[in-house]
């Protein structure tokens, strides 16, 4: 079985990294699995990367195109708030010329798209049965990958709260009309959405644009070899942090992305003078007393984001609104417990009383005192600690959730076939 996974990037961002793990999880298990993107960072012979043409017409063509998309969302520049997720358009620059270079599959599977696939023009050349993962809200809503509390993805869009628009027929409703056009021409034995998380499968089955499509909840896995527990004293060591401290640990791709709720766990250990907070990821979060605050940037080796999750006493993990975030299944495997609100899909994995504590979502207070609780008491830790790397190894390990979608493939293919031959024998 052949499987091309679809991504606009190959590890770089969460979405990325997930569908690549997938990929790699895939190869060997009588799956012939190759992976086609916008962009490469990685050196994987496996991962093909589209080559847009340079000759003149189509640079022509490419440029016309991406200046009429921004030119749509130029008229939006003044009044969309600040702090906000991206906002995209389901048009993109190389329209249907991505398929020229796509390998030969019996399984598409899409994954985060924005920028490189064109619905309307993949669903009309789409010839074999499309798993589609869900990494965030945007395949079915008018631009925004979260709604932060938004509910008109459940209609039509339009007068969108992220635009800070006010007009019925704003570009979220172009965009989800545009979307509306291309779903209605799939036929939905052909496409099968997963999501990571039940909170995600919950919002696809209440949105217009894909309530008559299957959805299957299949959790991300990672390489429970390359996350494990290293011993904390020599990985605190090996990254100058203190031995004397309780750690409260942050991860997120940008520090300083609004949803991941940085200034929120800031300000819950506002006060706090005993722990150190020490954050991961691009761009620099702002706190005050550097005493309490180490941030060690950008990490893109797997080894040392190990030995983050290693060092710290807890990681916490404040976002406002989340899918089923790596970091969480990354702080696990290596047996370090976690504090979340109870929002999205952060209580499928964060359990109170087995593998860490939640929050109500927002709630500063609330979080300060699991943050409290969970340094209160190193027994307890520990043994939700060992909860954490159980649960992985047993829910999340890579050949269990390639075992889920080998199933899934295996299962569409055969109604396909079925499919074919009723349609041969003019059942």
């Amino acid at each position: 079985m052949r499987v091309v996974h679809v991504n606009t990037s190959d590890i770089s961002g969460g979405a990325a990294r997930a569908a690549y793990r997938l990929h790699k999880g895939l190869n060997g298990s009588e799956i012939r699995s190759s992976m086609y993107v916008c962009s490469k960072q990685s050196d994987d012979e496996s991962v093909r990367e589209f080559q847009p043409s340079h000759d003149l017409w189509t640079r022509i063509r490419r440029r016309w195109r991406r200046e009429r998309i921004q030119r749509t969302f130029a008229r939006y520049d003044e009044t969309r708030p600040d702090g906000l997720e991206p906002f995209t358009d389901d048009r993109t620059q190389y329209s249907g010329r991505i398929f020229d270079q796509m390998p030969t599959a019996d399984i598409i599977s899409l994954h985060w798209i924005r920028g490189f696939v064109e619905l309307q023009a993949f669903f009309e050349r789409m010839s074999v049965p499309v798993v589609w993962t869900l990494h965030d809200m945007n395949a079915f809503t008018g631009g925004c990958h979260y709604n932060a509390g938004c509910e008109k993805y459940t209609a039509a869009c339009g007068a969108c709260p992220q635009l800070g628009s006010d007009d019925e027929t704003d570009l979220s409703r172009n965009i989800w009309e545009r979307k509306k056009e291309a779903f209605s021409g799939v036929d939905p034995e052909q496409l099968h959405i997963v999501t990571p998380s039940k909170w995600l499968a919950e919002e696809a089955r209440s949105s217009t644009l894909l309530e008559s499509f299957p959805v299957t909840v299949i959790p991300n896995g990672l390489d429970t070899d390359r996350f494990a527990p290293r011993p904390q004293e020599a990985v605190r060591t090996a990254l100058s942090l203190p031995h004397d401290r309780p750690v409260v640990l942050f991860v997120a791709d940008s520090a300083t992305e609004r949803r991941k709720g940085f200034s929120l766990l800031r300000n819950a250990l506002s006060g706090l003078s005993e722990p150190l907070l020490v954050s991961i990821g691009g761009g620099r979060p702002a706190v005050g007393d550097s005493d309490q605050h180490v941030h060690l940037g950008k990490l893109s080796s797997n080894r040392l984001l190990a030995a983050a999750y290693s060092a710290a006493d807890v990681f916490v993990i404040p976002s406002l609104q989340d899918n089923l975030p790596n970091t969480t299944l990354e702080s696990m495997a290596c047996g370090t417990p976690v504090v979340g609100f109870n929002t999205g899909g952060i209580p499928d994995m964060v359990r109170p009383g087995e593998t860490g504590w939640l929050a109500e979502t927002g709630n500063i207070k609330a979080l300060r005192n699991a943050i409290e609780d969970a340094l209160s008491d190193s027994n307890v830790r520990e043994r939700r600690g060992r909860r954490c790397r159980e649960v992985v190894e047993e829910e999340y390990a890579l050949d269990v959730q390639a075992k889920r979608y080998r199933d899934l493939y295996e299962r569409l293919l055969n109604q396909n076939r079925k499919r074919a031959a009723n349609e041969h024998i003019g059942v």
